[in-house]
């Protein structure tokens, strides 16, 4: 079996920041780090709304003494927004009841979600519930995020493909994807499709290009998102 590393974290804390951004005493941090994860989880399978709808790629908080600051990446930021502002309003004031402090929501919209692996992968999750065929599914993945300007894709289904009595694994590459370069801008996406069959593993590497080269339009710093996003929505 060869040894596998996730590209977020390979290049975390060396070319990316990280997508909680705080510090806190020894005997809180277990605290606040289960919250971090209590408001990913809360926000992602909300309990009445279908915010996955809304394509959110990541979610990053920072945290002040006053107050918790949650940044959602989101593909279609209309139906978190809702009209005028209130679906926001709300979600804002559940995450204060739930953590039980000041809340700072704001949203960014990506540009373009061919290029963002989380997205990709829930995409073809998607299709695979719907019972579309998983080889047609992972070559129009593949060819929309090449079209949209990615460098490669890497493409990876395990489990009951096609309904079959035995589970296998299935790959589709296209481009390059140097996974060993840490200059390499390497995007990684997980999701499990649940079928009647089984559950289906979906795994995406996408390759953005380089560090530092801004000729795609994404910006190099993941975490700060200025030029890969269209416009902000402040709270």
């Amino acid at each position: 079996m060869g040894q596998k590393v996730n590209p977020v974290g390979y290049r975390t804390g060396v070319m990316v920041g990280w997508k909680s951004r705080w510090y806190a005493p020894k005997e809180d941090f277990a605290t606040l780090l289960l919250e971090d994860n209590k408001i990913r989880k809360f926000i992602k399978k909300h309990p009445s709304k279908e915010y996955h709808k809304a394509g959110i790629d990541r979610i990053e908080i920072e945290r002040t003494r006053g107050e918790v600051k949650i940044v959602l990446f989101v593909a279609r930021p209309g139906l978190i927004i809702g009209k005028k502002g209130q679906e926001i309003e709300i979600l804002q004031d559940e995450l204060q009841n739930l953590i039980g402090r000041r809340v700072n929501l704001k949203i960014e919209e990506i540009s373009r979600p061919d290029l963002q692996a989380q997205l990709v992968a829930e995409k073809i999750a998607d299709q695979l519930v719907r019972r579309a065929s998983f080889r047609r599914t992972m070559k129009k993945a593949a060819e929309e995020t090449i079209d949209a300007g990615g460098k490669g894709i890497k493409i990876q289904l395990s489990g009951r493909l096609g309904g079959a009595e035995m589970a296998r694994c299935e790959k589709q590459i296209a481009g390059s994807i140097p996974l060993s370069t840490l200059r390499a801008k390497i995007d990684y996406g997980l999701v499990e499709a649940l079928t009647p069959q089984g559950h289906i593993g979906v795994q995406v590497w996408i390759n953005q290009g380089l560090y530092g080269d801004d000729s795609d339009g994404i910006n190099a710093q993941t975490g700060q998102a200025s030029k890969g996003t269209k416009r902000s929505y402040k709270r």
